[in-house]
């Protein structure tokens, strides 16, 4: 069974501690194995005081995972994987992660195999979402995005509106993200069913090659069986669309003994040979992924180089 992964996003002071503090209790009265990530940006961890002393938690301070600490994430995570039989992690991000660098740190390909992204829950303040004018323009995108790649979106604290005020918000909410359940919260109480069940109804039965297919972002993970020719390659990537953000894993190339770690982004390829050999597996993130067609295309791909 692959571990669940759920990523709890949102800003600052919106409700996340909050969220967490629930979830985990739900999930333990159902006698499941849960651990729990933090990331914070101060050098002292605050909110880890809310999780239980028997919860597996792994905190990250001093930085935000889709940056400064993106491979003590990593390892981080893989350990937990290691030593623990988990049914789910929890990811409760800093305030200001984007969405897609937070999915990023959780796809390594040393363990995309193990795990399972549920569902990215997104947090907001009703307040400070309707006053979000009087934010910098840097910090209204963030919140945009987070809105955008939510699959569950709370709108929390929402004893503080009219009924007005809720309906407005609520369709603004909608315009930007129209796919995801958006709730009406306060002190962000929501059942586990509704976390654990969201956008799982369009889920197709996936091929060998994994793939998340109720995300608004979607992974794919591709497992090379043989060596590659890196001009063919290089070819297919100039065919990617804009819409793929992410791809990242290790390679091994007809030229050559060795293996490549590899990193794509914005349209930008990036090769380091590594010392060791590592699984040749490529994770792909990004919207609207023809996983069939980039399937068969890199099965091609691996027989036209031999």
């Amino acid at each position: 069974m692959k571990t669940e992964i759920y990523i709890l996003s949102g800003f600052l002071g919106s409700g996340k501690t909050t969220l967490l503090k629930q979830l985990l209790q739900q999930e333990k009265d159902r006698n499941r194995n849960i651990a729990v990530v933090m990331n914070e940006l101060g050098q002292v961890s605050i909110d880890s005081n809310e999780v239980e002393e028997d919860t597996p938690l792994k905190e990250l301070l001093n930085g935000c995972v889709c940056c400064t600490i993106q491979g003590q994430f990593e390892t981080q995570l893989h350990s937990l994987l290691q030593e623990n039989t988990l049914d789910a992690i929890y990811i409760e991000t800093t305030g200001v992660a984007h969405p897609i660098e937070v999915l990023d740190a959780c796809m390594s390909p040393l363990f995309a195999h193990q795990v399972t992204i549920k569902s990215i829950i997104t947090t907001l303040d009703a307040t400070r979402w309707k006053e979000r004018g009087s934010l910098s323009i840097q910090l209204q995108k963030l919140l945009q995005e987070q809105v955008k790649h939510g699959d569950v979106i709370l709108l929390n604290k929402t004893d503080m509106l009219s009924e007005s005020e809720k309906s407005s918000l609520l369709f603004e909410i909608q315009s930007i993200n129209a796919s995801a359940r958006t709730l009406l919260t306060t002190f962000s109480r929501v059942k586990l069913d509704v976390i654990q069940k969201a956008q799982l109804s369009q889920k197709q039965p996936h091929h060998k090659a994994h793939v998340e297919d109720h995300l608004h972002l979607k992974t794919f993970v591709y497992e090379f069986t043989k060596k590659v020719d890196l001009e063919l390659f290089e070819n297919w990537l100039r065919q990617m669309p804009d819409t793929i953000y992410r791809i990242k894993g290790y390679m091994r190339f007809t030229h050559s003994n060795d293996t490549y770690s590899f990193q794509y982004s914005y349209g930008m390829p990036l090769y380091m040979k590594e010392m060791m050999k590592l699984p040749t597996t490529l994770v792909f993130i990004g919207e609207n992924l023809d996983h069939a067609k980039m399937k068969q295309e890199l099965f091609n791909l691996e027989q036209q180089s031999h």
